[in-house]
């Protein structure tokens, strides 16, 4: 079949920002002179877009690097009539697939996302700019008031320090009105809204910033949690975010919302009593990440216990596990999307000394 190389000329990538992210997804490519044209998930190394992806606005095409080929193939949108994800890849069984209900969401393709939970009452959303892309994205349970889980990547593209904080703290007008969490919830609480996705990752831009205070994107927690051991792994992840570790790094931060299993036992996830009556409180707090770089695979869990002090002498590789024992403990399948090989392979290991701990 016959390739078709597109050049994207004459696009000034300084005020276009380009995201990437690595679909394992085979794709049909349809050109509007009706060329069909495949890629199998096994031959690509990454996709990156052009001003967002297929179907967003502002979108302008993509770049498509496949494995041992130095050059990208480029595709403009306006050459394009259609783009074709395949449901099922290369022996992957885990990877999210299309549904009727989600269809219209590819992202839950990218390398961030778990596993969707299609068994429960649940919401899902993803926060995006124009310029700078996908903000975060995140499930969220309808029948517990909860954020199951946000994540997002952390790379050169998003991660420039253009803005201040802005405490922009909101509603989330993406969920349904009855079951989001309200400012209410937390007044005079006793507990803070605690960032999953947190302001201080995502100051490229205001929008994106004040995108980070959507309550959606929190969880209640004790402020000395949050200031204390909870705010040294944030700031641990984006010393992470740098060259040295990625090319992009997928970060997955989230709290315990259900049952969880640990040493073999399973325990209550949440505390017996809720943040102003309405919402949840987790006794876990938790991170998955995996870092890309040049083709190599790494991945690190971070397992904390939410408790009203700030765990001054927990150290972080303290809290370090393997992806496979956060994936026993919570229930959730992390980096689904990954073929499987590679998928087995990094979640099983644990090298500390990669993430300099």
């Amino acid at each position: 079949m016959r390739k078709i190389i597109i050049a994207l000329l004459g696009i000034a990538t300084a005020s276009i920002a380009i995201a990437q992210t690595t679909e394992p997804v085979s794709m049909n490519i349809t050109l509007k002179n009706n060329t069909v044209i495949s890629y199998k998930a096994s031959n690509m190394d990454s996709v990156r877009f052009v001003g967002g992806q297929w179907g967003e606005p502002g979108a302008i095409g993509m770049k498509i690097y496949l494995h041992n080929e130095p050059q990208s193939i480029d595709f403009l949108y306006s050459q394009i009539s259609d783009i074709e994800y395949f449901t099922e890849v290369d022996g992957n069984k885990n990877r999210n697939q299309l549904s009727s209900r989600y269809d219209y969401n590819k992202k839950m393709y990218n390398l961030e996302w778990p596993r969707i939970n299609e068994a429960d009452n649940n919401s899902w959303s993803v926060k995006s700019t124009y310029n700078y892309g996908v903000t975060y994205s995140l499930e969220w349970s309808n029948s517990k008031i909860a954020n199951r889980w946000t994540c997002y990547q952390m790379h050169p593209g998003n991660s420039a320090s253009n803005v201040s904080r802005h405490d922009a703290f909101q509603e989330d007008p993406d969920l349904p009105s009855a079951t989001r969490s309200r400012l209410s919830d937390y007044s005079s609480s006793g507990y803070s809204r605690g960032h999953l996705c947190p302001s201080a990752d995502r100051l490229c831009s205001t929008e994106q910033n004040e995108q980070t205070f959507f309550l959606s994107n929190m969880q209640p927690q004790w402020q000395s949690h949050n200031g204390g051991l909870w705010e040294r792994i944030e700031s641990k992840v984006r010393s992470w975010n740098s060259n040295t570790y990625r090319d992009t790094l997928y970060v997955v931060k989230a709290a315990t919302i259900d049952d969880v299993t640990i040493n073999g036992q399973k325990t209550d996830g949440v505390y017996s009593f809720k943040c102003n009556n309405r919402l949840l409180v987790p006794q876990y707090f938790y991170c998955a990440l995996l870092s890309v770089k040049n083709g190599k695979y790494h991945a690190i869990g971070i397992w904390t216990t939410h408790s009203n002090d700030a765990q001054s002498s927990t150290t972080i590789k303290n809290c370090a596990i393997s992806i496979d024992e956060l994936e026993r403990r919570t229930g959730i399948d992390f980096f689904c999307n990954l073929p499987d090989e590679i998928e087995d392979e990094t979640e099983a290991a644990l090298d500390l000394s990669f993430w300099g701990l």
